[in-house]
């Protein structure tokens, strides 16, 4: 009667294995929104846990058919046969789950950190578009024109990393079809908006440049100048102080 009840045990076992892997692992899934990758994430995790707990049931099956099989070799060995069977399958059944409760794990990191990073560039753009804005209208002093060109010059210099880490990430998901048409969507506008911005500034940049360069020319010719009509004022003045009549002074002078 022992030997029929474990015989039963490990019938059950290894239906409740097949029934797991046609749940867990053989369905075909789309995730085509955040909210699905997430649910699958969470329904993997508790197939591992439910998985894992089946341990003890099987320590327990393993430990009496070996009792079995210790006082009625006959019975036992049969039994002992479909145990390694029902032992090899809930392990490969384990390793599986695992394996793909990981990979949602990862897709799911993949996914997160790729909204993080978009998050940050989109918070640069914004502190860009805000610099480009305050090029517009300037006052015609130099150290204004000069000031605006070097913030503007400090935002530019942002590095590229998170942008190639944005293309990657988007580009792993997007492969693996997972939430392709919202990655796509999300990375169009981004990229578009970047493109845009960034030609903007540089074209801004370029102005203010030369904008900068023409001032600094034109306040180097009034200094000039400048330096000549005091030089001629203090001509003037001497010949005046020495009375030189006007018809000995130099052309220039008179």
């Amino acid at each position: 009667e022992k030997a029929v009840n474990l015989k039963k045990d490990l019938a059950e076992m290894q239906e409740w294995m097949t029934q797991a892997e046609e749940e867990y692992l053989e369905k075909d899934f789309e995730y085509k929104s955040p909210e699905e990758l997430e649910n699958a994430v969470e329904e993997m995790k508790r197939a591992k846990e439910d998985v894992l707990q089946k341990e003890v049931r099987v320590k327990i099956l393993k430990d009496n058919i070996k009792m079995l099989a210790a006082k009625v070799p006959s019975s036992g060995q049969d039994l002992a046969t479909e145990l390694n069977v029902v032992l090899e399958n809930y392990q490969l059944l384990c390793n599986r789950i695992r394996g793909k409760c990981h990979t949602l794990e990862e897709v799911w990191s993949c996914w997160i950190e790729l909204l993080q990073y978009l998050d940050l560039e989109t918070a640069w753009l914004n502190n860009l578009e805000e610099r480009v804005q305050m090029t517009e209208n300037l006052p015609d002093k130099l150290d204004t024109v000069s000031d605006a060109l070097e913030s503007l010059e400090s935002v530019l210099r942002h590095p590229a990393d998170n942008r190639t880490q944005i293309r990657e990430l988007g580009q792993t998901l997007i492969d693996g079809g997972i939430l392709d048409d919202i990655i796509s969507e999300k990375l169009e506008a981004f990229n578009a908006r970047y493109e845009e911005l960034s030609h903007l500034a540089v074209s801004r940049q370029i102005a203010l440049e030369q904008q900068l360069q023409t001032m600094r020319e034109t306040d180097h010719m009034l200094q000039v100048l400048q330096e000549n009509l005091t030089e001629l004022d203090k001509q003037l003045t001497s010949y005046l102080t020495d009375r030189v009549d006007a018809f000995q002074m130099p052309q220039e002078a008179q």
